[in-house]
């Protein structure tokens, strides 16, 4: 078996929810328990921290990582998706896991898999906590893929829960509240491990509480304390905060969701602090400053192209747009600005309506679709755009659709790439953005 036969055996013997969505997700953690105790418990070997959230949790997990990675310890990072390459999901000090590897553990771990008729998700969240013990990891940054309680990565008894925030996505699988879907985010909660909410709101806050006391956990809202005191973009890929302990703080992460962002790490990285972990403020500005490069995060308000100014973000879901939509409106109400392009696709299980409300009325849109089965038509969104309000035409590919985009640009427009993960990922891939070996 090489690391093709490798790949096409994951994405053929095992569901992967970012084609199929629902019908990929394995309610329970049965299987979990029964690949963990055939592998060993691998995650015991090593200090985890562990990242939940609807959005901003691959954003919180990149940059605690490159923070970790800089104060010297041998950091392992696992989240989802992929945009480009399956290992960009399992990452030692930002370098993928090696090809060997993911061919020797499908091996080594086929027959006993096939038996159980695993998630995807199941499979990669067992080699993550493989390869990080067998490379002998300082410790490891590990984010949920859905949800919480019943996500496989919840087998991990970590240092530190985090909880980024919580908005109205996956409805039909974690609940159609915000309470409800902040109960299963909160099933992270472990007992006397202390746990930080990034952002809360009356419907959630209550949530927290209440569960954080059921395990006697100790509960810290990041809101409550804020960290940052302002904050100055200084342009796409750089903004500036002035915080209560450190001063021009410079993150390359400049969307505007990263403000709630960066509030929260710092209120974790106090904690990690206290917990025995030394991060310098140098650690801190390093991996603020660098998290793109040190980790390989991409997609996330990441600038492709200065003339015209090409922007691409993974925001998917009415929560994370509308930071988006306010930015993407000041930003061309700037004097001499041109035209907003939008290269917009969704995937078909999203909350298309409401998105469609928010998102800037003033743009030329190109319609399209990513090559995943859970894509939205991009003639059926061409259509219910145009009875929200907008206009621009359909577009079969991400490609098609970004290379009619930039044949109508100036050089002071602004073209966004969006509305899916999916849509950038087959944009950076067009691009040939893959990450390094």
């Amino acid at each position: 078996m090489d690391y093709n036969e490798a790949l096409d055996w994951l994405m053929s013997q095992t569901p992967l929810f970012q084609n199929t969505g629902s019908k990929a997700y394995k309610e329970g953690l049965e299987n979990t328990y029964l690949i963990d105790e055939h592998i060993g418990h691998p995650h015991k070997r090593y200090p985890t921290i562990h990242i939940a959230g609807t959005n901003g949790k691959g954003s919180v997990a990149h940059t605690l990582a490159a923070i970790l990675q800089a104060s010297g310890l041998r950091t392992g990072l696992y989240t989802s998706p992929h945009l480009i390459d399956f290992r960009e999901r399992i990452k030692i000090d930002g370098t993928p896991v090696s090809k060997e590897f993911v061919v020797k553990f499908i091996e080594n771990n086929r027959i006993f898999l096939e038996s159980l008729s695993p998630s995807f998700f199941e499979v990669t969240t067992a080699m993550a906590f493989s390869w990080f013990a067998n490379q002998e990891v300082d410790v490891a940054v590990i984010e949920t893929g859905l949800g919480g309680r019943l996500d496989c990565t919840n087998i991990i008894t970590p240092i530190l829960s985090i909880i980024t925030n919580i908005g109205y996505d996956h409805m039909q699988l974690l609940g159609d509240t915000l309470s409800k879907i902040a109960a299963e985010k909160a099933g992270i909660m472990k007992p006397h491990i202390p746990v930080v909410i990034g952002e809360q709101c009356i419907e959630t806050a209550g949530v927290f509480r209440e569960k954080a006391l059921q395990v006697d956990a100790p509960i810290i809202f990041a809101q409550d304390n804020c960290k940052i005191i302002s904050h100055k973009k200084i342009n796409p890929s750089l903004i500036v905060y002035e915080t209560v302990n450190y001063p021009g703080l410079k993150s390359c992460l400049a969307g505007y969701c990263q403000l709630n962002n960066a509030n929260t790490l710092l209120t974790a990285i106090e904690i990690l602090a206290k917990s025995g972990i030394r991060i310098t403020e140098q650690d801190i500005r390093k991996g603020f400053s660098d998290v793109c490069r040190m980790t390989g995060f991409a997609g996330r308000w990441q600038t492709l192209s200065e003339s015209p100014l090409t922007i691409c973000d993974t925001g998917h879901n009415s929560h994370g747009f509308r930071y988006i939509a306010q930015q993407l409106t000041e930003m061309s109400l700037a004097p001499n600005f041109g035209t907003l392009r939008m290269v917009f696709g969704m995937a078909g299980d999203k909350d298309i309506s409401h998105v469609l409300e928010i998102i800037p009325g003033n743009a030329v849109y190109y319609f399209t679709q990513a090559s995943v089965k859970r894509a939205f038509d991009s003639q059926k969104l061409r259509s219910e755009a145009i009875a929200a309000g907008l206009h621009g035409e359909a577009f079969s590919t991400v490609k098609e659709a970004y290379d009619m985009a930039l044949s109508d640009s100036c050089p002071n427009d602004l073209i966004f790439v969006g509305g899916s993960t999916f849509v950038v990922a087959d944009l950076l891939s067009s691009m040939k953005m893959a990450p390094s070996n």
